[in-house]
């Protein structure tokens, strides 16, 4: 099966390519599943860090080319060379396939872009906005920043969604918005809060929601560009 442009440009790049396999599989909502995989040797050469991803290679229904889509990493575990990808359901290549795995079946994935690691001054808080697709990211910047304060929005789009769980602790405050609109709720949240000066803010929503939120950090709340890290997680 061909990789077509992406997968040329991926290897021009140097992204490091790997083969994992399918260990296990469970749904944490009727929309949300969890697939666990053999890493084929890829933590090994890549460090575990906060919002971890992978590019995955799946095949597309008429089994020729490959389709191309980044997934976090979850509950990394270097010594046994595990680790889990979330899936949120929805009417897509990478869902189906996600759907219809088996133990033992194999996938492909490409190592590149994954880089991000906590601001090197800490923020008074983090500012963090996403939906269900980003959400295992969120999970493990969670994780990373421990104590700090941090207020997220999360979009939901189906009821089950508010039941995934959230990485949250008593220094964290949690907003759970519906998706409507193109994510207006979302939006008007960025537009509504107070930031502080020395926040610092995290987005990956769809994309058009994603450009939105930045904007108004920029314009609206005067954030500088080294105070946010941000990336669109699906179209």
């Amino acid at each position: 099966m061909g990789k077509g442009l992406n997968g040329l440009l991926t290897k021009a790049w140097g992204g490091s390519d790997y083969r994992i396999t399918v260990t296990a599989s469970e749904y944490i909502t009727d929309k949300f599943l969890r697939i666990g995989f053999t890493a084929g040797g890829l933590l090994a050469d890549h460090p575990v860090h906060p919002t971890q991803w992978v590019r995955c290679w799946i095949p597309v229904d008429d089994g020729d080319k490959l389709h191309q889509r980044g997934y976090t990493l979850v509950d990394q575990d270097p010594d046994k060379d595990h680790f889990f990808i979330d899936f949120a359901i929805h009417d897509g290549p990478a869902a189906r396939w996600a759907q219809q795995a088996s133990v033992g079946d194999e996938l492909e994935v490409t190592v590149l872009g994954s880089d991000f690691q906590l601001p090197e001054t800490k923020p008074s808080e983090y500012l963090i906005f996403g939906d269900t697709a980003s959400l295992p990211a969120v999970n493990s910047l969670l994780d990373a920043i421990g104590d700090t304060p941090a207020r997220i929005w999360l979009e939901w789009q189906y009821e089950t969604d508010q039941k995934i769980p959230v990485h949250t602790n008593s220094h964290h405050e949690l907003t759970w918005v519906q998706r409507i609109e193109d994510g207006k709720l979302l939006r008007e949240a960025a537009h509504e809060l107070t930031c502080p000066t020395d926040a610092f803010a995290w987005i990956a929503c769809d994309g058009p929601t994603t450009r939105s939120v930045v904007k108004t950090f920029k314009q609206v709340h005067g954030l500088p560009k080294s105070a946010m890290k941000y990336q669109a997680y699906w179209k």
